[in-house]
């Protein structure tokens, strides 16, 4: 027992790892990832600082279940590639979530380790474990560990390029799936249609081939990966690594259609009438919000979807190589407190903009950004304007000019148990700006819904659906953004994985 006491108080003793990164005067100047990932000595001295627990809480924090203790024992022996399968059992988007998933409020947040100290980087050591699944000829890792992933420095060409294989189905031959090579039976009737290629349509794709399905993914723009490609920054999560991903989930068997756009290409009646036994549809929640205040009308103004996928998935960011249009300005004003704000904010900081105002109605205690994406912002400098509210965008000639607001101040609680901000009187101010880009979030497109009236949809425009992803509809289910709202990748990632459940038991009893 004093033995076990001595490991774990030396374990304690074992600093956090600290993510390398670029220097905030560098990056802001490129659109190249911020972090460069752990160094293998870094990973494996992380790794040693979990407690190994009995019965870790950890797990219990993720929505897609990994088996978090299991993989890090993995790479604590240096076992990377076991580490990655171990991962893959229950999640086929590692590297995606190992940059992008909030694990400080989700399996850190209930982390033993934490209690005393820092709790293990379990977000850092994932994506080192997926990123360092690289070339053919990888070196005896058991013997010889010179071969890292810090390899990459800041000017490195290479950051925002695939320098990876073609990624390997890597099923655990113990769990309750098939190996790749018995995964799909040619002559199987069984097909399963998912309706959107973000993050929930991906992970219930993938549950579904690895179960034996013939599943075909529909996406409606040009490129799948859905808000992983047009909502996320290159500099947060590299459209190659995206690529990636998606290259592993279609080499489970799982077809993507792209430029379908369901509602109008098709219907879900009209797929379940090709022969589709069940439909998953994980549209995410793509119609942006605005606050129908005086002047939105204005040139200058843009939602953040408008904004950040013309720079992402249109790749504006590249100009003059991609002469996509987007203004671009000495001023910018993005009004919200989430990831998405924060994202739109340091995209017009790497085009250019000298001065980023980020008008946050609340304070920064309640802002529903990552405390690591606040850092980096204000790293960037970013300039935090909070306790803020606009109340008309005026402009001249057309074009935006200035944005007036008024000062708020934190009442009781609301819904959300976020102190409600309340206006103070006589305090109204003008910030001259720009454009303005408004980040406040977005709901469910109707395209699909529209055609398909049997569907149930709350006052929002929602699909309601159970916790299991049950929808009024029989055959059909649904989940992630278009059922919650917008939330994070990975609980829509979590929703995914329970629909795939739900369809292949609804297919093999056919009880609704």
């Amino acid at each position: 027992m004093v033995e076990e006491r001595n490991v774990k108080s030396a374990k304690i003793k074992i600093p956090r790892a600290k993510m390398p990164e670029q220097h905030a005067l560098q990056r802001v100047k490129n659109f190249n990832e911020v972090e460069f990932g752990l160094t293998v000595d870094d990973a494996v001295r992380e790794s040693m600082r979990c407690l190994m627990c009995k019965k870790p809480k950890c797990t219990s924090g993720c929505p897609v279940e990994i088996d978090i203790k299991g993989f890090i024992d993995l790479v604590r022996q240096k076992r990377f590639s076991e580490a990655l399968e171990k991962i893959r059992e229950k999640n086929s988007l590692p590297a995606v979530c190992g940059r992008v998933c909030p694990q400080e409020d989700q399996c850190e947040k209930v982390c033993i380790l934490g209690i005393k100290d820092d709790p293990v980087a379990i977000g850092k050591l994932e994506r080192f474990v997926a990123d360092f699944e690289e070339k053919d000829n990888k070196p005896d890792l058991e013997t010889d560990v010179r071969h890292t992933v810090d390899s990459f420095k800041p000017d490195d060409k290479d950051i925002n390029n695939s320098n990876y294989e073609d990624r390997k189905t890597l099923i655990n031959p113990d769990n309750n799936y098939k190996n790749k090579n018995t995964l799909i039976n040619p002559d199987n009737s069984l097909k399963v249609a998912v309706i959107g290629s973000g993050p929930a349509g991906l992970t219930c794709a993938g549950e579904l081939a690895r179960m034996g399905y013939r599943v075909t993914v529909f996406e409606a723009l040009h490129e799948p990966g859905g808000v992983l490609v047009y909502g996320i920054p290159e500099f947060r999560l590299p459209k190659s690594i995206v690529k990636k991903e998606v290259e592993y989930v279609k080499s489970l068997g799982v077809e993507i259609s792209i430029n379908s756009v369901i509602g109008k290409t098709f219907t879900v009646d009209e797929l379940m009438g090709q022969g589709f036994k069940s439909v998953f549809i994980g549209t995410g929640a793509g119609l942006p919000y605005f606050m129908n205040i005086l002047g939105e009308n204005l040139n200058g103004v843009y939602s953040a979807n408008e904004y950040l996928t013309r720079v992402n998935l249109m790749k504006a960011y590249l100009f003059p190589e991609w002469d996509t249009p987007v203004k671009k300005a000495d001023t910018i004003s993005v009004v919200g407190g989430g990831n998405v704000a924060l994202d739109s904010a340091r995209t017009a900081k790497r085009l250019g903009a000298k001065n980023v105002y980020l008008i946050y109605r609340r304070s920064e205690v309640e802002m529903p950004g990552r405390i690591e994406e606040i850092k980096h912002a204000k790293e960037e400098g970013v300039e935090m304007t909070f306790l803020t509210n606009p109340v008309e965008i005026c402009g001249r000639d057309g074009w935006v000019e200035k944005i007036r607001c008024i000062k708020m101040e934190l009442g009781e609680p609301d819904e959300s148990g976020r102190r409600r901000p309340v206006p103070i009187p006589d305090s109204e101010f003008e910030i001259a700006t720009e454009i303005v880009v408004m980040a406040i979030g977005q709901g469910p497109n109707p395209l699909l819904t529209r055609t398909s009236p049997d569907i149930n949809l709350n006052k929002r425009g929602n699909i309601i659906a159970d916790q299991i992803g049950k929808t009024s509809k029989k055959g059909v289910f649904a989940g992630g953004d278009i059922v919650t709202g917008s939330a994070t990748v990975i609980l829509a990632m979590g929703a995914g994985k329970v629909a795939a459940r739900t369809i292949n038991e609804y297919i093999e009893t056919g009880v609704w």
